[in-house]
């Protein structure tokens, strides 16, 4: 693949602007036609803290705020990522077609750069003779398939993985500015690849492998040698090596750990990881040829079955090996086995607490995937190859649109995932949470919540939410009362815990336990407007007038529309005699819910004094 070729114009391959233009249009079209049912999907599971619950996107002002994600988000060291939620909220608010049409044309602007990708790449001297004539129809086949492909729904239907699908167009825009480079503007070229580097790195950690990405595929198809590509482009790679240091400086500010959910020394034995990440990658693998199990969340059972993680290292090994070969005796099909395996690295080698598991982490890996498939059938077939990829096209697109009906609400996605990844307590919690808001199904809630209390002994989250699924329940509240105090046994600092805990111990008429565990809520939760107004409900049953009515008052210091506080302030300041405030509170509830019975009988009252 390295020996120098006579000289040969890639002008006599070049397809006209025309057909360069139908190109892309045909794979712009496939993305669309493949996601339009994606537009109306809701907000699901992480979108809900770090995008509707995100306060640095609801102003664009001052203009370092939306680069300030909060802590304890998936958006967390990652201001890039941030800020393009930021422009989706000015523009949008919270209406979710706005982000998924967002996301809909970051997936669009990645096919396209792959496109340019893969067809300059055949280009090039050392490729243009085998594949130059038809270039353009093998990187429009690859860049259709891969936006197809169902194993893209997770980073491209659920929002907030747009995260990867950004991360993925800064990585391939890095590597296309580098090929660029070679044949036109090479200083213009090398510069915007590199501000792409930096963009990534801002945007996601797995971009820590773009720089050696952008050498490896130097090496292959350009210099031919890693001493060669580095002597050629010193400046260059001391240019992607820098914006290592702006990557270093945004995982340093979330602890070396993104919030607890990922780094080393976070309490996941590395060993089971490292093992259970041969398991991921069969898994995707596997995925990669045959998307027909896609699951929405893993949870961390990998780390609990060895016997199975060393069965697919009996694959992933000898694989593994071959890329290596194939990397000093085949260049150009070891780039394409091995880049995979570099994008996942970070992922595979720095444990993710969470899961073990995550199909999104293949959005990018997927695009080499397919490029070799496709460059491996064009050399076995010719043109003829183009009919299957078309074929093939076609059913991974009706496969896709499937897979985007399970994301339709919380219970179906989560209900998909108990019936693949049965042993996945969380996704039990999830569902079992899910259908809590379903009228009607809390009995089969209850369920899935002892599921996953079953499946995880420590679980602070399922425990609680039993709880007030037990609570809903008549004749089930001491039970829930259990639950809660198991969920504080384990984390001690639960808020939500000790919310709930307060709020069945008021109703059992236990004001003493009632006050202390909604205080401690409060306290530990301060900008949690229910727990104070509770808390003031809770004070003022006891006689404590005063303390409770300052509790309240807090509450609608936090959230002014809170009409139930407003309800229980009139109440108490009905009790001390103040009928005029207690007036005028209740008209604010009647503002907020116009023609609640309570509010109007309560305003009757007081306007009667």
């Amino acid at each position: 693949m390295q020996e120098t070729l006579p000289e040969a114009s890639p002008r006599k391959f070049a397809p006209g602007r025309a057909a360069t233009a139908l190109a892309l249009l045909l794979v712009a079209f496939s993305a669309f036609a493949t996601y339009r049912n994606s537009l109306p999907t809701p907000f699901l599971f992480d979108d809900i803290p770090s995008i509707l619950g995100n306060p640095s996107l609801r102003s664009l002002t001052p203009l370092y705020a939306p680069l300030l994600p909060p802590p304890a988000t998936s958006l967390t060291g990652r201001p890039v990522a941030n800020l393009s939620f930021a422009l989706n909220y000015a523009v949008g608010g919270t209406e979710v077609a706005g982000y998924h049409a967002a996301n809909l044309l970051i997936h669009v602007l990645c096919a396209w750069v792959l496109f340019g990708l893969v067809r300059r790449t055949l280009l090039l001297p050392s490729l243009r003779e085998r594949f130059g004539a038809d270039s353009l129809y093998i990187a429009t086949a690859a860049a259709v398939v891969w936006a197809v492909h169902p194993l893209a729904t997770e980073a491209v239907t659920y929002v907030i993985q747009r995260v990867e699908s950004l991360v993925s167009l800064f990585y391939l825009l890095t590597l296309y500015g580098l090929v660029r480079s070679t044949q036109s503007n090479r200083r213009a070229w090398e510069s915007a690849s590199i501000v792409a580097c930096l963009l990534g790195m801002a945007t996601k950690e797995v971009m820590a492998t773009a720089p050696l990405a952008a050498l490896l595929l130097d090496r292959t198809f350009l210099a031919g040698s890693f001493a060669k590509a580095i002597r050629e482009r010193l400046g260059y790679y001391m240019g992607l090596a820098t914006t290592w240091f702006l990557l270093a400086i945004l995982v340093g500010s979330t602890g070396w750990s993104r919030a607890g959910t990922a780094g080393f020394g976070g309490g996941t034995p590395l060993a089971a990881y490292w093992t259970a990440q041969f398991q991921a990658l069969a898994r995707y693998l596997e995925l990669s040829v045959w998307p027909g199990s896609l699951t929405f969340d893993y949870g961390t059972a990998a780390l609990r079955s060895p016997g199975v993680s060393f069965a697919c290292a009996f694959v992933i090994v000898p694989l593994v090996a071959a890329v290596g070969v194939a990397l000093v005796r085949r260049p150009a099909l070891g780039f394409l086995g091995g880049f995979p395996l570099l994008v996942l690295a970070p992922t595979c080698v720095v444990p993710v607490i969470t899961q073990t598991v995550a199909e999104h982490r293949m959005y990018l890996p997927l695009a080499a995937v397919v490029v070799l498939a496709i460059v491996v059938a064009y050399s076995l077939a010719g043109r003829w190859a183009f009919a299957g990829i078309a074929a093939a096209a076609v059913a991974l697109e009706v496969a896709t649109e499937r897979r985007n009906e399970d994301y339709r609400s919380e219970a179906a996605i989560w209900g998909d995932t108990v019936l693949k990844a049965p042993s996945n307590a969380r996704a039990h919690c999830a569902l079992g949470i899910a259908l809590l808001s379903n009228q009607g199904s809390n009995a089969v809630a209850v369920a899935e919540l002892r599921k996953a209390v079953e499946l995880e002994p420590y679980y602070p989250l399922a425990e609680t939410e039993l709880g007030i699924a037990l609570k809903a329940s008549p004749g089930n509240a001491s039970e829930a009362i259990v639950h809660f105090r198991n969920a504080l046994r384990m984390d001690p600092g639960y808020a939500l815990a000790h919310f709930q805990l307060g709020l069945s111990l008021a109703e059992s008429g236990q004001s003493d336990g009632a006050i202390e565990e909604l205080g401690t809520a409060a306290r530990l939760d301060p900008k949690n407007a229910e727990a104070h107004n509770n808390l003031g409900v809770a004070l003022c049953v006891a006689g404590r007038l005063p303390e409770g009515i300052a509790e309240m008052r807090t509450a609608l210091r936090l959230r002014p529309d809170f009409e139930p506080a407003h309800f229980d302030l009139g109440c108490a300041l009905e009790q001390l005699g103040r009928h005029g405030e207690a007036a005028s509170e209740f008209e604010a509830a009647l503002a907020l819910k116009a023609g609640d019975p309570a509010a109007l009988q309560m305003l009757r009252r007081s306007r009667g004094k």
